[in-house]
């Protein structure tokens, strides 16, 4: 629980694909191991970046499998199984701790809501298999996890902390009452590490700068902050993982495959990101070279 605690820098790792749409695994590979050159704590595999929700819990299972067996030793391996149904979330749950997941992460049921007393034994059910983070991020699930459903939560021994979306005000009230809290917007997590007290973050951006993201979180630099600022926001342009998922595309360091619903950036939204992506050292981007794309690179899979 400390060696979890303790970390600062975990990146929502993407899933890549290959030409068929099939999970590419060498890819993954080469992602993770420029995380490991970074020095970043450990990686959220299947999470809304890596498109768990895009996944079958077959492909999630075997990525998180895969991803224990090949860097277990080296990371932080949080595997996401959460879901909307509770006895699917504590299965998935149970298989991935039986494949050596370090960790948990738990969100709470969307579009099929429930009370604020069921998402609490929603997480007392999944809390009771192993050390989990609890994610909270209205935005997505259309219900705010509030610091009164977390109380209760906090006490139990797998209870890590909260991964938070709802602001560094929420994150400081955590932090104040001794409950470990993540940022999980990375343009507010540099604030949120060294004005607010968070833990760190759970990053999306680290994904493509994960230099520049241990550098945050470690120092209070705020230059290098102010310098990549616009870039996060741009990270964002669209529901994340599009524009991650375009930039990875432009560096070459994915190949140019979307699963479907997701679609790429179009021109305008590329060449706004080329610009702000040719502000960073290219020493510090994942992937080999920077273009902007034609429309005709992209291929979509159903």
């Amino acid at each position: 629980m400390k060696r979890l605690k303790d970390a600062s820098l975990i990146t929502a790792i993407k899933t890549p694909y290959d030409a068929h749409g099939e999970i590419d695994l060498a890819t993954y590979d080469l992602l993770v191991a420029k995380q490991l050159e970074a020095g970043v704590d450990g990686i959220i595999v299947g999470g809304t970046t890596g498109e768990g929700h895009l996944l079958s819990w077959e492909e999630h299972l075997m990525l998180i499998a895969h991803t224990v067996n090949r860097y277990g030793d080296k990371l932080i391996v949080v595997g996401n199984t959460g879901s909307n149904n509770t006895r699917e979330a504590i299965k998935a749950t149970k298989h991935g701790f039986a494949m050596g997941m370090h960790a948990a992460l738990q969100i709470n049921p969307y579009y099929g809501r429930t009370s604020d007393k069921g998402v609490v034994e929603h997480f007392k059910a999944v809390l009771d298999i192993g050390p989990a983070f609890i994610y909270n991020v209205p935005g997505r699930t259309g219900q705010d996890v509030t610091p009164e459903m977390i109380a209760p939560l906090s006490t139990h021994k797998n209870f890590i902390g909260v991964k938070e979306c709802s602001g560094n005000e929420r994150i400081a009230q955590y932090e104040k009452n001794g409950i470990a809290c993540w940022s999980g917007n990375d343009d507010e997590s540099f604030a949120g590490r060294h004005e607010f007290g968070s833990h760190g973050v759970i990053s999306v951006a680290s994904n493509i700068i994960p230099q520049v993201m241990r550098k945050l979180m470690d120092e209070p630099d705020h230059e290098l902050n102010k310098s990549v600022t616009n870039f996060m926001s741009w990270l964002f342009c669209e529901p994340n993982p599009i524009a991650l998922n375009t930039a990875l595309m432009m560096t070459k360091a994915v190949n140019p495959v979307f699963r479907l619903p997701y679609y790429a950036l179009n021109q305008q939204q590329r060449e706004e990101g080329f610009a702000l992506l040719q502000e960073i050292d290219s020493d510090e981007l994942v992937g080999d070279s920077l273009s902007v794309m034609s429309d005709d690179d992209f291929s979509y899979i159903a």
